[in-house]
């Protein structure tokens, strides 16, 4: 399988508050230190991605973060202008066409129009050349919203390549799905936690991605993983005592034993889970600290 620091588009999604961002972050890290020069492209109405690398708030231009680290805020608006100008090649004409009131009405009530916009903007740039005929960067990834959401901008270009009438649009479409189809370019990089939801979530969307989709699973990052504090026949004794006074004074050690072994629980049987998806997997640590700092970002990408 072509190693992740090689392909050109990633697409990393995930269940809500799983640590999508953090993860992009600490990806684009531990690529930027092999030499890949890397845009992490965001959507979405609140932006973290600036703290991790101790970075002014990002914004709609592409703005470096990092040594050989770029990000951009992509939003619907500001992508289907930027694309209106490429076809039109005249910001004069886009205005009399795209600002029309009418017209903007009518992209607004297109199903999927929207999703394409953010998410073909974020492939332009994996495919984008410089003044000098080289790729302006070697890889984008694009930190997408949480799984459900994530899956529907999916399955635009699909659909686009079925339906929509030969052109531009359809053009620009195949091209990002053979990309997006082809493992040695791209793939989805999915972001779980080893709790019950999030696996369920994770598993179906794996199913999704391999089924329906047929999109190569490029990596499965397991994030927030405890460090076991007992084995199998402890966490089993501390579970056995169900009649326990936990607010009694006195058994505050025993009954936090108990919450761990509980969460440890939870734990490896959802680890048992997604280990049945065979993908790629990697398992990040819970950290006791903030994550959203610079020295963080830098441990969790070493982990790459």
């Amino acid at each position: 399988m072509t190693p992740l620091d090689q392909r050109r588009f990633l697409f990393i999604t995930g269940k809500g508050g799983v640590g999508k961002t953090t993860v992009s972050a600490a990806l684009a890290l531990a690529m930027a230190s092999r030499g890949r020069r890397v845009l992490v492209a965001l959507c979405g109405a609140q932006e973290r991605l600036s703290a991790f690398f101790g970075a002014p708030p990002i914004g709609t231009e592409i703005a470096e973060v990092a040594p050989r680290v770029s990000a951009v805020r992509i939003t619907p608006e500001v992508a289907l202008r930027e694309y209106g100008e490429m076809i039109l090649r005249s910001r004069a004409v886009y205005s009399a066409v795209f600002e029309n009131r009418y017209v903007k009405s009518f992209f607004n009530a297109v199903p999927g129009l929207n999703e394409w916009a953010v998410l073909g903007k974020a492939w332009f740039h994996s495919v984008e050349e410089g003044p000098d005929g080289r790729s302006r960067f070697d890889t984008v990834l694009f930190d997408a919203p949480a799984t459900g959401h994530g899956l529907d901008m999916l399955r635009v270009p699909k659909v686009i390549v079925e339906v929509v009438p030969p052109g531009i649009l359809r053009r620009d479409a195949e091209r990002a799905f053979r990309m997006f189809q082809d493992p040695r370019q791209s793939g989805v990089v999915v972001v779980t936690i080893p709790e019950d939801m999030p696996t369920n979530e994770t598993l179906e969307l794996v199913e999704a991605l391999r089924g329906e989709l047929g999109l190569p699973l490029a990596q499965l990052v397991i994030n927030q993983v405890l460090p076991d504090l007992f084995n199998d026949d402890e966490r089993a004794s501390l579970l056995a005592d169900r009649e326990l006074d936990r607010e009694r004074p006195g058994n505050e050690a025993i009954a936090a034993g108990v919450r761990r072994a509980i969460r440890e629980r939870v734990q490896a049987e959802s680890l048992r889970r997604l280990d049945t998806t065979d993908a790629p997997t990697l398992r990040l640590p819970l950290l006791f600290r903030d994550v959203a700092s610079p020295d963080v970002i830098g441990e969790l990408s070493s982990r790459f």
